[in-house]
């Protein structure tokens, strides 16, 4: 039973390569343990870039065929997505090493210091991002369990999803789509918004009541969404971007110039009010409101305001959120993370002002998912494109498994031409430039849509080079 950070020292990764995974197995190497990992993208003579900032790190990688899980491994660490099948999770049984899944091993680190959750169906990696730079910023030395790498991070080689500091303080996402987030008792959890995703709304707002529940100090709301304000702990510690409530910190003033976007936040206290203008290298109101959630947090750990905006102009951005890769011939391309139906509204909402014209290419990934979801995204995607803009997509993501193939993304397609959308459909995603290429205008944005695929960052390469 491994119930402390001390209960192990030897251990290993099947599917170290994802996200969640190598972000976990950086920051036990970096506190000292001996870590190693394998993954079914390793493959022999090819070359892999995770896997060689992994080495570089001192973590040992292996092809998953077992040869990595020895007799000194004392644990070995699993994500929900492998199964009892895999021949390693098989030798680690015979050889009677305990199993850890992902989610439990960070519930252990996380007792091991004081912890900022960040829980929420959409930005919890932005937050994390902007809240460790505050942090950092203001000396305390934090450290962080990402979902996705900090470009600030990514710049010294890095993945850029883990980093050890000397302080108290380590921010860690918590995710709701495996029900894990009931695993972890923070310090400080912060609800940044409920949307339906992966599970039903009266499943989520139990899961996040059970986190609420798990909070020792600050539960921190964000009262501008109807459904996190439900579990309110504390207005005091509470932020909102809606004027007229009764939250403590607020922002307005919202600007968005290009790719930056500038605001106030107002923090009461005592019928007295303190006041900072932030402006960030960011786009889209939700990331004001990812910047406001940051900042709150910050302020009632002891870090002013002011140092929260000073720490957020140098914001550097994250991995895959509206990243942008750059101009050509006309049209600007970003690639986004946006996966849900939330997310891909307000990622199409963010890239408008940038451009006279929004062309959007969705994939979506799953096909549980998708089916699941098939309404909202269609509601929420038709909502947010303007009459000059147009949706395209590409079929479905599929990681392996048993997925009954029982949907197509050209279903979504033909709800959204009969809600009078301009909407396209092209199946093989290699075809997609030639076949909008007639669509684009002198002013317009290519924004690129899609997760869990690890090939969608080489695929926007190749959309650049064709633009």
């Amino acid at each position: 039973m491994i119930t402390s950070i001390n209960d192990f020292n030897n251990v290993f990764f099947i599917g170290v390569a994802g996200t969640g995974m190598s972000a976990i197995a950086q920051y036990l190497k970096g506190i000292g343990k001996d870590v190693s990992g394998s993954d079914r993208y390793f493959h022999p003579g090819q070359p892999n870039e995770t896997k060689e900032k992994l080495e570089a790190e001192g973590i040992r990688c292996f092809l998953q065929n077992g040869e990595g899980i020895t007799n000194e491994t004392d644990l070995v660490v699993v994500s929900t997505a492998v199964e009892d099948t895999v021949e390693e999770v098989i030798k680690a049984k015979q050889l009677n090493i305990p199993i850890i899944k992902r989610a439990e091993l960070l519930a252990v680190i996380a007792r091991s210091k004081k912890t900022i959750a960040v829980g929420g169906t959409s930005g919890k990696s932005t937050t994390s991002a902007m809240l460790f730079d505050i942090l950092q910023h203001a000396g305390m030395q934090p450290s962080i369990i990402s979902g996705a790498g900090l470009t600030s991070i990514i710049k010294e080689g890095k993945i850029g999803n883990a980093k050890v500091g000397s302080g108290d303080w380590l921010v860690i996402e918590a995710d709701e789509s495996d029900g894990s987030i009931v695993n972890y008792t923070p310090e400080v959890g912060l609800l940044l918004n409920i949307d339906k995703d992966h599970k039903e709304i009266d499943v989520l707002m139990d899961v996040f009541d059970q986190f609420k529940k798990n909070t020792s100090q600050f539960f921190v709301v964000n009262q501008s969404h109807a459904l996190a304000k439900k579990l309110s702990a504390n207005p005091a510690h509470n932020f909102s971007v809606d004027a007229g409530d009764d939250a403590a910190f607020h922002a307005s003033n919202f600007h968005q110039h290009g790719f930056s976007i500038s605001f106030d936040i107002e923090h009461e206290v005592l019928s007295e009010v303190e006041r900072s203008p932030f402006t960030i290298h960011a786009v889209g109101r939700h990331n004001m409101e990812n910047a406001l959630a940051a900042a709150t947090v910050a302020n009632l750990i002891g870090v002013p305001l002011s140092t929260a905006a000073e720490a957020l102009k140098n914001y550097e951005g994250i991995y895959r959120r509206h990243q942008i890769i750059g101009q050509k011939n006309n049209v600007w391309l970003i690639d986004d993370y946006a996966h849900n139906p939330a997310k891909c509204a307000a990622s199409i909402e963010a890239c408008q002002p940038i451009a006279k014209k929004v062309i959007a290419w969705f994939q979506p990934h799953g096909y549980g998912p998708t089916k699941f979801l098939r309404h909202d995204f269609v509601e929420e995607i038709s909502r947010a494109l303007r009459p000059q803009d147009e949706i395209w997509m590409s079929e479905i993501f599929y990681a392996g498994g048993t997925a009954v193939k029982d949907i197509s993304a050209n279903d979504l397609i033909t709800d959204l031409k009969a809600k009078g959308v301009d909407a396209f459909f092209v199946e093989n995603r290699n075809e997609l430039v030639e076949s909008m290429r007639p669509h684009f205008t002198e002013d317009c944005v290519l924004l690129l849509m899609g997760a869990r695929d690890p090939s969608l960052e080489l695929f926007a390469k190749t959309v650049w080079e064709q633009l």
